[in-house]
């Protein structure tokens, strides 16, 4: 049974950076997309950053580009959410999950919630002006 645990999240003024780890525990394999998600009450979760464990390739929305990176430790079986410049409008939950279908190593994964099968509890990001 896969089981996604996030830490990293907290309180940080505008312009600073934190960083958001998902530990992985079961079987994760190198061809399912994994990603993060963020939402806040009253509005959907967004996929902010995606990527293929098998390749690295990663896809983020305009929203974070240039500001956000996600990557992966393979050998930790860790996820990694680096975000910098933040700003307000980024506080939000923020989830790390896993896809149960395997996907070929040239697709891009996505940034659909409902595709994700497997979710952490959430850490919570606040960004205060």
């Amino acid at each position: 049974q896969v089981q996604l645990v996030e830490s990293g999240g907290g309180s940080v003024q505008a312009g600073g950076s934190l960083r958001l780890s998902c530990a992985a525990s079961g079987y994760i394999g190198s061809a399912r997309c994994m990603g993060w998600f963020r939402q806040v009450p009253g509005k959907e979760r967004e996929g902010v950053a995606t990527i293929y464990p098998g390749t690295g390739r990663t896809y983020l929305p305009d929203s974070v580009k240039g500001r956000f990176t996600i990557s992966r430790d393979n050998a930790k079986n860790t996820l990694y959410l680096q975000m910098n410049s933040l700003k307000p409008e980024d506080s939000a939950m923020y989830y790390c999950a896993l896809e149960s279908r395997v996907r070929s190593s040239y697709e891009v994964c996505p940034t659909a919630a409902s595709l994700y099968n497997y979710w952490g509890q959430g850490t919570q990001v606040t960004v205060s002006s």
